[in-house]
């Protein structure tokens, strides 16, 4: 016992020296670090948000005044035109062509005090019978200006069409008619929202628009305000003076537009730049770790003598337990008292794990079912909400016929959706809910796509996680089909390939880029479906394995096709076997 007790005594004590060692390089490393970083880079931070937004507010205020200057100047001479007309015909004429000339004219229209209809043109469009309420028309805010502009809204006058335009407006004289008159112009929003989408304030930042009260006139992520997803504090902002004001880790550059009706708010985040910079606090922290390495491997060699060959053996015996961790067994090494306690410990850890191992096992069926369950129990409001309204003015306009096929189409979609709780359903259930789909939705989109099936009929009693192929066919009508001028196609096949069913869907849409196409499966690009690509890739890995998924295929301007694959699972197999 006295030899085991002088021993202890003469020990050296690994614990400690490590603490005073590591701690010390910490403390010295930390500290040089934090002196230069502060120094040198917390100034920089500050001045090159500031500039970066300040550019980005200015390009974008710069472009929508040349485009209301632009606008001003094709009311002026439609304005004047107007004043040279001899009767109503030569005003619709001219209206007709000024229309048909300028892509962003949506509309010219001529209005009385009440706000009756004159004169108007609109590239042919034929004009409602009995419009409600004429979101283009503000008798009040005529009479009170020469010169106005209603926000953006969305257009009611023509049988058909409902655009987002901005209407301006003047007065404007004219022998045909005793009071007063006023022109009006409904001008596509488009290209101004699109411009304002693409101004960049570092990769997270962007810019929108208000107006003098405070109130939203555009915003990129608009939809996400509406539906409460992303908030913006218009009442902080819209109080707020031209100029570049910073609160928390937010950088606001707002900059009033000439007319003084308009405010643009560029937001960009100084966390974004610390990236930029970083890269020298790497090269300062890679000197220090150089220096630190060197003493490090100073004091290692002394420490080596005195716990390597133990060191070695619990090295060894860690690198057999990662082979086979499951049938591994251990027994724990002598030497110095910390590494004593370290084997003992690492030998009870060796018994925990293989505990936990065994328990995971049992866990994991019940974690891929949670999975699962998360996965599908996604809901889409915005297509029923749609559905439901187009249905409402199908009644009210008469449409009894196509509103009762669009109910049942609806029904039997979501019938299929709940499939009384089951997961696979067969591939004609499947099939004939794409079609329910695609009956809604080109009620919808009149006459913007076509589609067809291409059904190998042999297949169709094997089984198929159910809703696989409506958020391909969502995917390719709102980011495909919907962005195209010409009238666009969708072609849905079933067939078998060997032991597995192959399913594709392909549209002659605009494409995905190049670049997108890779990560496509790894972030979702569905805004809108309740369940995207990349969900239902998921969801069939995690039932049938790394082995099957989608693939995407995609060329710009010539379209893309998504091909599903899965194994053929019969009835019985579906019911009998836990995926």
């Amino acid at each position: 016992m006295g030899k085991i007790k002088r021993k202890q005594k003469e020990s050296i004590s690994l614990s400690l020296l490590l603490i005073v060692l590591i701690s010390l390089q910490a403390v010295i490393l930390l500290g040089i670090c934090t002196v230069f970083f502060v120094s040198i880079y917390s100034d920089s931070l500050y001045e090159a948000v500031t500039m970066n937004s300040e550019q980005a507010v200015s390009q974008a205020a710069t472009t929508i005044e040349n485009y209301s200057d632009g606008i001003k100047e094709n009311l002026q001479l439609v304005s004047n035109k107007v004043e040279e007309c001899q009767n109503w015909e030569e005003t619709r004429d001219f209206f007709e062509m000024m229309t048909s000339m300028r892509s962003e004219v949506v509309a010219i229209m001529l209005y009385d005090r009440e706000g009756n209809i004159l004169s108007y043109g609109s590239k042919g469009e034929v004009l409602k019978e009995n419009i409600r309420s004429n979101l283009s028309f503000d008798g009040g805010l005529f009479a009170q200006n020469d010169y106005c502009v209603i926000a953006p809204h969305v257009q009611n006058l023509f049988v058909n069409r409902y655009p987002w335009v901005v209407t301006v407006a003047q007065k404007v004289k004219t022998d045909l008619y005793e009071g007063e008159v006023y022109l009006a112009m409904d001008i596509k929003f488009s290209s101004i929202a699109a411009y304002v989408d693409n101004v960049g304030i570092g990769q997270q930042g962007y810019c929108y628009v208000i107006d003098s009260n405070g109130d939203i006139i555009y915003h990129p992520q608009q939809q996400l305000i509406y539906a409460g997803l992303k908030e913006e504090d218009l009442g902080m902002v819209g109080s707020l003076e031209d100029g570049v004001h910073k609160s928390g880790g937010i950088i606001y550059s707002i900059q009033t537009l000439n007319d003084g009706n308009w405010r643009v708010i560029g937001v960009s985040y100084t966390s974004e730049l610390i990236q930029s910079k970083i890269n020298d606090v790497y090269r300062l922290i890679g000197m220090n770790a150089v220096i630190c390495l060197i003493a490090a491997a100073l004091i290692m060699m002394l420490i080596a003598r005195m716990v390597s060959k133990p060191v070695k053996d619990l090295v060894g015996a860690m690198k057999e337990f990662e082979q086979d961790a499951e049938n591994y067994r251990y027994k724990s090494v002598d030497g110095i008292y910390e590494i004593h306690t370290l084997s003992s410990s690492f030998e009870h850890m060796v018994i925990i794990i293989q505990e936990l191992m065994e328990k995971v096992k049992q866990e994991e069926i019940t974690l891929r079912k949670t999975e699962l369950k998360a996965l599908q129990a996604q809901i889409n409001p915005h297509f029923l909400y749609n559905t439901l309204d187009s249905i409402q003015w199908m009644c009210e306009q008469g449409e009894m016929d196509k509103a009762v096929k669009m109910v049942s189409a609806l029904a039997k979609l979501f019938r299929i959706s709940i499939s009384k709780g089951r997961e696979l359903i067969s591939i004609e259930d499947e099939l004939n809910h794409a079609r329910n789909y695609l009956i809604i939705q080109s009620f919808r989109y009149k006459d913007q796509f076509t589609y067809r099936f291409e059904v190998d009929e042999s297949i169709l009693q094997y089984r198929c996680n159910k809703i696989t192929l409506q958020p391909i066919i969502e995917n390719a009508i709102y980011h495909g089909i919907d962005r195209m001028v010409d009238e666009g196609e969708i072609v849905i096949s079933a067939g078998q390939d060997e032991e597995d069913i192959i399913f594709r869907v392909s549209d002659n849409g605009v494409g995905i880029p190049e670049e997108k196409v890779e990560n496509i499966l790894k972030h979702d690009i569905d805004g809108k479906s309740g369940i995207g690509i990349k969900n239902v890739n998921d969801r069939i890995k995690i039932y049938f394995g790394d082995k099957y998924g989608l693939h995407v295929d995609s060329e710009q301007d010539e379209g893309t096709t998504i091909t599903i694959r899965l194994p053929k699972i019969t009835e019985n197999e579906g019911k009998d076997k836990v995926w």
